[in-house]
């Protein structure tokens, strides 16, 4: 989990994934040439959003793997196991605790555990992320080389890879 201690961006997402992916996953499967990513599809990481894609596709580069957008459908983020059978402990963790920095709020997060063993893995995000942004004219120009969207679902369910796409 990712606390941030700014707003939360499409950039602030990507900064969130990237150093779990360096630190927790990579090293447990070095072959992997592309990380499967559920969101729900509003805010920030809207499924229509330029300025996430093309964040996803610096992260892509940055990582050196294809980013695989896979959205959940409206309505059914509840459903997904991690928010549903660890989200509610989180937020029991939170109750009573007087959230005034960043670090108490971690200090809450991290001793959250579920009676099956369930623990979270939390860092702090110390970072101000700039609001407003647009997609730059370049990467709307360039965006089909490096985003390949799913012949069905179109831009719900895509594909990232900063190596570009061979047309």
């Amino acid at each position: 989990m990712t606390l941030g201690t700014s707003r939360e961006t499409s950039a602030f997402v990507c900064d969130a994934i990237a150093p779990t992916w360096k630190e927790d996953l990579y090293p447990c499967d070095r072959d992997t040439t592309e990380i499967v990513q559920t969101f729900d599809v509003g805010g920030t990481n809207a499924a229509r959003s330029l300025l996430f894609k093309e964040d996803l596709d610096t992260l892509s580069a940055k990582l050196e793997v294809a980013l695989a957008h896979r959205p959940l459908s409206p309505y059914t983020s509840k459903w997904n196991p991690i928010e549903h059978r660890l989200f509610c402990h989180v937020e029991h963790a939170l109750q009573d605790v007087a959230l005034d920095s960043p670090e108490i709020a971690l200090s809450a997060v991290i001793r959250t555990r579920t009676d099956t063993g369930l623990w979270v893995k939390a860092r702090i995000l110390d970072h101000v992320y700039e609001i407003g942004r647009k997609c730059s004219d370049r990467f709307r120009e360039i965006k089909d080389r490096f985003i390949r969207e799913d012949a069905v679902l179109g831009h719900w369910k895509y594909l990232v890879d900063a190596r570009g796409f061979i047309p």
